[in-house]
């Protein structure tokens, strides 16, 4: 397996670097921790510290070609969100908006954020630690899965608005991530479009999803030359 970043050093990631590490032999875990008094704590651990804020690692160190083969996301961010705002708010107009209220009668057993940000999942019970997420079968109520989440959320068709999800991936049972190039992906494909966007990080069972629109800045600095 290639490299990993993991981004947060908590309970979850310092489990993915303990999990993934022997389990993929000569893999390089990079653990990437904002907290310093965290950081000295695990300074013993024979994975690379990163002491730096996660999202702004990876603005800074995420560069095509040379990329890690994977990112697991380990913090309480939308990290996938907070990267495309950074990047996307270099050549754009970034505005966050809410998830429209309406998709809220279709999305399974929706929570509200804060910033009007939806955490959506299948369950209505708290999950397994270590579920293996298999593919059609729940491993808490031996039924079938009702959906795979990132499916359908890819799939919502909303007034003029476009999904776009990011699909974790299992790599060990209860720890998900995803390649880089779905980043990259989403990041040319919002770009090109000038539709406001659902943004998406899902698995099978589980995810959130923000909202926002872009304008050129360009548009914007010409119109200000007009007055």
């Amino acid at each position: 397996m290639e490299n990993i970043w993991i981004i947060g050093a908590g309970k979850v990631g310092l489990k993915a670097a303990k999990v993934l590490g022997p389990k993929h032999g000569e893999t390089d875990i990079i653990l990437v921790e904002k907290d310093k008094d965290r950081c000295k704590q695990l300074k013993s651990l024979s994975f690379k510290i990163v002491c730096m804020d996660g999202v702004k690692y990876l603005v800074e160190n995420l560069k095509e070609p040379l990329c890690p083969g994977w990112i697991i996301p380990a913090i309480p961010v939308h990290v996938a969100y907070e990267w495309l705002k950074i990047k996307l708010s270099e050549k754009f107009i970034f505005e966050p908006i809410p998830v429209p209220d309406q998709l809220e009668t279709i999305l399974p057993n929706p929570i509200k954020g804060d910033v009007g940000q939806f955490y959506i999942s299948n369950a209505d019970f708290i999950c397994p630690e270590n579920c293996p997420e298999p593919d059609e079968i729940c491993t808490y109520t031996g039924k079938p899965r009702p959906r795979i989440l990132h499916q359908f959320l890819q799939s919502i068709k909303y007034e003029n608005f476009r999904s776009f999800v990011i699909t974790s991936r299992q790599l060990a049972p209860g720890l998900g991530g995803y390649p880089p190039h779905t980043l990259f992906k989403a990041l040319a494909e919002i770009q090109d479009s000038t539709a406001p966007v659902l943004l998406s990080t899902a698995c099978r069972c589980h995810g959130v999803m923000h909202a926002f629109k872009i304008s050129k800045k360009i548009l914007l600095e010409k119109n200000k030359k007009l007055f």
